[in-house]
């Protein structure tokens, strides 16, 4: 009996949107987490905010140390939701590859994570240190 050659062609059509949609679903992959980082640090922002926002409002309590110490947890909060999303968005991007769409580095993803981690703590510094000057 003949194979009919139509048939080859139509698996082989299957087999190519099938690799197709593989693709496509993980250029999203890569999107989502990009997306997800992006969150992870709008988050960290938040919490090094509301440490900020704690000092300024209620930094004339006493002692002097009580409201310090909140912001302060609050900032090493916020330093510890940026080394998680830069060790998670990393560790995602490294799995995946990208197909169509081009993926931030994870270098990127580092340098990132590490000047806000910075920012925070200059800003631990410079709470601790406002009674200081001179």
């Amino acid at each position: 009996m003949a194979k009919d050659p139509s048939s080859n062609t139509l698996a082989n059509e299957r087999t190519d949107l099938a690799e197709d949609r593989t693709d496509w679903a993980e250029d999203r992959t890569i999107m989502a987490n990009e997306r997800t980082f992006a969150g992870w640090m709008r988050t960290g922002l938040a919490a090094v905010g509301i440490g900020l926002g704690f000092n300024a409002l209620f930094g004339k309590l006493e002692p002097l140390w009580v409201p310090k110490g909140i912001a302060t947890l609050f900032m090493i909060i916020g330093i510890f939701i940026f080394w998680v999303a830069q060790r998670n968005g990393c560790a995602v991007q490294n799995r995946l590859n990208s197909h169509h769409a081009t993926p931030v580095k994870p270098i990127n993803l580092q340098i990132i994570s590490g000047l806000m981690g910075s920012g925070a703590i200059a800003l631990i510094v410079a709470i601790w240190m406002m009674d200081f000057s001179i």
